[in-house]
């Protein structure tokens, strides 16, 4: 162990009294026996660094760790000093008894140390312990001491952004060296000499204790001017014993003794259009102050006109020596651009004159587009202080709905003034404050030396307004310095604080903005992702380099190489404290991940060296290191191996993404986070968006249907469940197929990809804003979302209600009939999804090829493109598509005269005869595209098909299509030709036929299918005018006989639809004519749902057709729906219709929605749905599920006409009562009898149902409770018991509570199901019975259904409904009479 000399040490004591002893005695010979020890600290592999010197004694630390604590905050390492070592590493220190005074030890913050050269490293001292001259009075002046404490602040010279309080008292002001040496520790600067803010030197303690509270602290340099005073601190007295001498100014002559008064003379240039129409103002800065914004008014009209001088007599407060003006206008009026020339200033009192040279436009829409300029004070022609351009750099944060369209404007202060309100007006980008978008833009001001603020905010209008800001760097070219401004935070009135705008302060500059920045990063990243290390958690640490999971076999050996499946791969974790945790095997509890001299392995998990430590990176990735050795990491080899002390730092991988299991358990309750601090929730009005707030909104409930598939319902709103349907992604799914999905896990990032089960390849996306659409997976983040659980649900759930079986039988038979499905579906051209079997040929090595591998090469021509390519494959037995060709950067692609290659996987579909090739979100700058060929290779067989194009896919070529369809070519001849389709479509001669609509058309023939196009014109906007024939045309493969062709109209809303008469298909290579009859409207409803397309076949096979019709609509009727003649009586609703007859019940018949534009106050809607087999009808029930913005809706009445076989009768049910759940009895259904002319109408009765919560410990429920009840003459459906009539508050412990249900007579009751949604906090429900009571003419009946059963996911069997048996012996019927 080598020494290191040193004459002079630095003090740290945590004591006071320690402290102070020691700075009194420093001076003085000691010839008591040493007790401290002096130590001499350095940083492991850092030669620049000059060591911290440390007095180390039993009191000043009482524990090694406290010792780490304290050289932690003053040696600068990745994760502080964990580990202190002898100079050549040989010994590790590890208790204070082991250092040795004099002696100089490394800090390291892991076991390895790098060597330093200590001879060199020692010869350089810290800078403020460099000696400095004694105070002239010598020691043997007794200066004068203080008493009283005294708060003080101390300046850095020439630097405003440095300061420090100090509290002067009599532990730190033994001598006035001791001062020094205190400041100099404090400032960590050699601080030399005390200056007052005005630049008189501060001689000894007696001259300190006078001044007024403020210091500059200075080394040997002179002193520096600064705005010291600028922040608010008086000037100092006069100081005792020191002369009137001032540090050198222009003008010492006291500026209060000065008029106010100034004179203003603007001169506006002679240039066209050089005169304003807006209010013009101006700003006076002196070295004591600015005069704020003074308007210069005059009489209107008449002010700044081209070529006038405006004079004006201004009045400000006293500012000092003026140093710069600045001059503007509101930017109001109709004509606001002016061109100022020149502003002339006139001390009234000294007479002094000022002028400053404009010559410059301040309109937005001239030069720079400012509307103000700051113009500095000229002395002998040139300006005092230079005129500056600051590059201000705005980073918007990277959260969903970050970005703002509002005015953005800032001030920035510094030590000579601010800037004033600046609008960031023109950015480098073509659009300004984007998602995660950095925006430059130039700010013009006198200089403001040394900057310490801004004011930053926005005028809160456009239609996305909020704001949030990551931060501000202004760079000053004239210093060449940086400022950052942290904010991390939304400048939004309905996120945060509210605020709009906020001040931010500068970074100081003695840390290092990145470094705090990235400190603040990983505290948000550990509070978004500490759930994920909670007691009881299971996790898996996946690795990037190895691709493998950290797996702990029965023998110890730990590997990063496991499979996601792999059953040694799952952790527990156990909570010690703070971020340290034991990760014990779910396999072998008693053995945990261990650190052990750097290297992991499997020990006991009772041992010291399983407590690890997770550091949580930005990017959510996890560090484990030992907790009692601190630097010790857990690191893997790229083999997967664990790293050893031979492997390079270069080849290790110590970051790994945490997996928790079970998210996706039936019953969980989960957040679907979209960023640290936002998730994906559901809206009011039944949309959804990722910019959400981690609350209750966003709380979805998972009901798993199959493996990897499940449904997400919202816990606050009941019922309404996630889905993707037709373009549209919400969250007004009733529970059907369209909200099945399927969970794709992301390894790489920890994220979850959600991807329709019904549109394959469609996901969940999120546009920039937040808000959700159905998208294709680009590779982009857009689709990522980050599982984090609320409540855990369970893998195999204990029962299923009806309910659940329902879901999971209409998902069976929806798998079933896709799989049955044989003929080609076309596909929109809006979104076509991609296929999952395409893969990257730089992916890495692969196996060998299997028989549906194929390699596909793209040459492209004179013109590239960087839209993404769109492929179908079409095989006499099939076709595979769309394919999608694409990056993540798009640009690597499709470049001029590139051929590209691409690896994709083409199921048995035969013979391959056709592709199809199409460009999908072409941007606006890349309008064509040229393509040369195409050429299909098998990997195995090598065979080759060959497609040749030369063709443009482009609005500017040929026939100005972005789709093409080339056949195999062999001998020199395609196999199939290219036919022109003419397409003649009829629009109908009836009122409001016509439409704008987009429609499309796809022809289906022998040989496949054209997809479907988009019926348009080059360069003419589409209409179908009423009574005329549109000609379009379709190119494509041949299709051989003609077999049907699909028909879509895209209509929004109802004035839109488009009633077609006809289309007629001609091909005139052979003279073949297809007349395909429509005659009807769309798009149109059938069975109460909307469709927006349909299948039209030719006239050949129209008697068939007509034939199955005849044979599908007997036992047609025609409802008629009458709402209300009120404003309010709409509703946007989903409405349902339930029909009985004395054989069945046919429901639920789906009517249509209000969002359909449907049910609206004073209109009738009609409908046809088919009641065959029913019998004669008794009795219907009408109603709705209480969805869309306004549920409520008032049905006048129903009327029922039979179609076939015909019935002059119509049947007229009058209704007159609101269906809703906050008004009259509080019910969404009605059931009305009806009257048959044999009999009289069943009557309609109350059923009064009194509901008994058992008295168990949590048997209370806050979920929706629902009830049917089923007798003799059919049931009262299924209804929600919204308001009981005894309770303000249903369903509690112990408690009975009563509601009332109107249905016709049901006849002897027999039995009743309930059940429950499971929403709300406390889901679990224990019933004790259900008692209900009717009287029917002059018999009244009571009629009890035990149950004394749990209606829990998580109690019991696990079922939420019941069905309930009336009991005989609780049966009473009684005659009143």
């Amino acid at each position: 162990m080598s020494e290191t000399p040193s004459s002079s040490y630095s003090v740290n004591h945590p004591n006071s009294s320690e402290s102070e002893q020691s700075l009194s005695t420093r001076h003085f010979n000691v010839t008591e026996p040493i007790v401290a020890k002096r130590i001499c600290f350095y940083k492991s592999g850092d030669p620049q660094f000059n060591g911290i010197k440390m007095v180390v004694n039993s009191r000043s630390y009482k524990t090694f760790d406290a010792l780490l604590d304290s050289l932690s905050k003053r040696v600068p390492l990745p994760f502080g000093v964990r580990n202190i070592s002898t100079p050549r590493g040989r010994h590790s220190i590890t208790n204070l008894e082991d250092l040795e005074d004099g002696k100089s030890y490394i800090c390291s913050h892991q076991r390895k140390m790098k060597p330093i050269n200590l001879e060199q490293a020692s010869r350089k001292p810290l800078p403020w312990q460099i000696s400095r001259p004694v105070s002239a009075h010598g020691f043997g002046h007794q200066e004068r001491r203080i008493t009283t404490p005294k708060k003080m602040l101390v300046f850095k010279n020439g630097d405003v952004r440095l300061r420090r309080t100090i509290v002067l008292g009599k532990k730190n002001t033994q001598t006035f060296e001791a001062l020094l040496d205190y400041m100099s520790e404090l400032m960590q600067y050699p601080v030399a000499k005390l200056y007052t803010t005005d630049g008189r030197k501060v001689p000894n303690l007696q001259a300190l204790i006078l001044c007024s509270g403020a210091v500059v602290a200075a080394g040997r340099e002179p002193f520096k001017p600064s705005n010291y005073e600028s922040l608010g601190y008086l000037r100092p007295a006069k100081l005792l014993g020191i002369g009137n001498r001032v540090y050198p100014k222009a003008n010492t002559k006291s500026e209060s003794e000065k008029s106010k008064k100034w004179n203003v003379s603007v001169l506006t240039s002679d240039v066209p259009s050089a005169g304003t129409s807006s209010k013009v103002y101006i700003t006076l800065y002196g070295d004591c102050g600015s005069s704020g914004p003074i308007f210069l008014d005059g009489e209107k009209g008449k002010l700044f006109q081209r070529g006038n001088e405006d004079i004006f007599t201004v009045n400000t407060k006293s500012i000092g020596r003026l140093y710069k003006i600045r001059i503007g206008h509101t930017n109001a009026g109709d004509s606001p651009a002016w061109h100022c020339k020149e502003v002339q200033l006139l001390n009234l009192f000294s007479r002094e004159q000022f002028s400053f040279p404009a010559h410059r436009w301040l309109a937005k829409d001239q030069a720079d587009g400012e509307i103000s300029v700051e113009l500095p004070v000229l002395q002998q022609g040139q300006p005092i202080l230079p005129v500056t351009v600051y590059k201000v750099h705005v980073t918007t944060g990277d959260l969903w709905n970050a970005g703002t369209e509002a005015d953005v404007s800032i001030s920035v202060y510094g030590e000579r003034g601010d800037t004033g309100s600046r609008q960031l007006l023109r950015s480098q980008k073509s659009k300004k404050f984007l998602k995660g978008q950095t925006d430059i833009f130039a700010v013009e001001a006198v200089h403001l030396g040394c900057l310490y603020k801004i004011v930053i905010g926005h005028n809160g209008l456009g239609s996305g307004n909020g704001w949030f800001l990551d931060k501000v760097v202004i760079k000053d070219p004239v210093t060449d310095l940086d400022y950052t401004f942290l904010c991390h935070r939304w400048l939004d009135q309905g996120q945060d604080d509210g605020k709009i705008a906020r001040e931010l302060p500068v970074t100081d500059a003695s840390t290092f903005p990145g470094r705090q920045e990235l400190e603040l990063k990983r505290e948000k990243t550990w509070a978004a992702e500490k759930w994920k290390f909670q007691k009881g958690i299971t996790l898996q640490f996946y690795n990037r380099l190895t691709h493998g999971f950290i797996c702990l076999y029965p023998d110890g050996r730990v590997d990063a190489l496991g499979d996601k499946k792999n059953k040694y791969g799952l952790f527990d974790v156990n909570v010690k404290r703070r971020n340290t945790r034991i990760f014990s095997s779910h396999q072998m509890p008693s053995l945990a991940l261990a650190l052990i001299s750097g290297r992991v392995t499997g020990k006991s998990k009772d041992k010291a060296c399983c407590e690890l430590r997770v550091h949580l990176q930005p990017n959510s990735c996890a560090i484990l290191e030992s907790a009692s050795y601190p630097g010790h990491t857990a690191a893997f080899n790229l083999q997967g191996k664990v790293a050893d002390e031979t492997t390079g730092y270069a080849r290790l991988s110590k970051e790994f993404v945490v997996h928790v299991k079970g998210v996706f358990h039936h019953g969980a309750i989960i957040l679907l986070n979209t960023s640290l601090c936002q998730a994906l929730s559901l809206r009011p009005d039944g949309s959804c968006s990722g910019a959400g707030q981690q609350q209750q909104d966003s709380y979805w409930k998972v009901h798993k249907i199959g493996s990897g598939l499940c449904m997400f319902e919202s816990v606050k709103k009941p019922r309404m469940y996630l889905k993707i349907k037709d373009d549209q992604c919400d969250g007004t799914g009733t529970g059907d197929e369209y909200c099945h999905f399927k969970i794709e896990k992301n390894l790489e990032t920890g994220s979850v990809s959600l991807e329709s089960v019904r549109n394959k390849g469609i996901y969940v996306g999120l546009l920039p804003d937040g808000q959700t659409k159905p998208v294709v997976n680009t590779g982009e983040r857009n689709i990522f979302f980050y599982p984090q659980v609320i409540k855990f649900g369970r893998e195999k759930p204990m029962g299923t209600s009806a309910a659940r079986k329902q879901e999971k039988k209409a998902f069976r038979e929806s798998q079933s009939q896709a799989a049955k499905a044989q003929e080609p579906v076309p596909q929109r051209p809006s979104t076509p999804p991609p296929s999952k079997d395409m893969r990257n040929p730089q992916g890495g090595d692969c196996p060998l090829p299997s028989d549906d591998e194929w390699k596909l090469s793209i040459l492209t021509g004179n013109a590239g493109t960087e839209a993404r390519i769109a492929l179908w494959i079409y095989g006499d037995r099939g076709l595979t598509g769309p394919i999608t060709l694409g990056k993540d950067n798009r640009k690597q692609l499709f470049f001029p005269r590139q051929e590209d290659e691409f690896q994709v996987k083409i199921d048995s579909i035969g013979n391959i005869y056709k592709i199809r090739i199409e460009l999908d979100g072409l941007p606006n700058e890349q309008p064509e595209w040229n393509l040369q060929r195409v050429i299909l290779q098998h990997l195995k067989s090598k065979k080759t098909l060959n497609f040749p194009a030369n063709t443009w896919l482009s609005k500017n070529h040929d026939d100005r299509e972005f789709l093409r369809e080339l056949p195999v070519v062999k001998g020199g001849k395609p196999i199939y030709p290219i036919v022109l389709y003419h397409i003649y479509v009829h629009t109908g001669d009836l009122e409001q036929a016509e439409t704008d609509s987009a429609v499309y058309f796809c022809i289906y023939g022998k040989r496949g299918d054209s997809g479907l196009r988009l019926l348009h014109k080059p360069g003419i906007p589409v209409t179908f005018q009423r009574g005329m024939v549109s000609l379009f045309e379709v190119e494509a493969v041949s299709l051989g006989k003609l077999q049907k062709v699909l028909l879509r109209c895209e209509a929004s809303t109802r004035s839109q639809h488009w009633y077609c008469e006809k289309v007629i298909v001609r091909e005139t290579e052979n003279n073949s004519e297809y007349v395909f009859n429509c005659e009807r409207w769309l798009p149109f409803m059938s069975q109460g749902i909307i469709h927006s397309e349909i299948e039209l076949y030719p006239q050949e096979f129209e008697k068939n057709q007509q034939l199955k019709m005849q044979e599908a609509n007997e036992g047609d009727w025609k409802i008629t729906i009458v709402t209300g003649d009120f404003e309010a009586a709409g509703t946007t609703a989903t409405v349902f219709l339930y029909a009985y007859g004395e054989n069945k019940t046919s429901g639920p018949i789906i009517l249509g929605a209000g969002k359909e534009q449907l049910f609206n106050p004073s209109s009738e809607d009609t409908f046809k749905v088919n009641l065959r087999d029913l019998g004669q009808l008794y009795k219907i029930r009408i109603g709705h599920d209480n969805t869309g913005n306004d549920p409520s809706w008032y049905l006048e009445e129903v009327r029922l006409e039979r179609i076939v076989p015909p019935s002059d009768e119509e049947i007229c049910l009058p209704i007159k009562s609101w269906l809703s759940e906050d008004k009259e009895e509080g019910d969404t259904w009605r059931e009305v009898a009806i009257r048959n002319p044999a009999e009289e109408p069943l009557p309609l009765l109350v059923y009064e149902v009194c509901v008994y919560t058992g008295a168990k410990l949590g048997a209370e429920t806050d979920s929706n409770v629902y009830i049917n009840i089923i007798g003799t003459r059919g049931d009262a459906g299924k209804r929600k018991l919204h308001r009981s009539k005894n309770n303000n508050v249903k369903f509690r412990h112990g408690q009975m509570d009563i509601f009332c249900i109107r249905a016709v007579s049901l006849g002897d009751l027999e039995k009743v199901l309930i059940s429950h949604d499971g929403a709300g906090p406390g889901s679990g429900w224990f019933l004790n019975k259900i008692v209900i009571k009717h009287k029917e003419g002059e018999d009244a009946q009571e009629v009890v259904f035990p149950c004394n059963r749990w209606l829990d996911e998580y109690q019991d069997d696990g079922k939420t409904e019941r069905e309930l048996t009336a009991n005989s012996k609780y049966f009473v019927k009684e005659n009143l009479l």
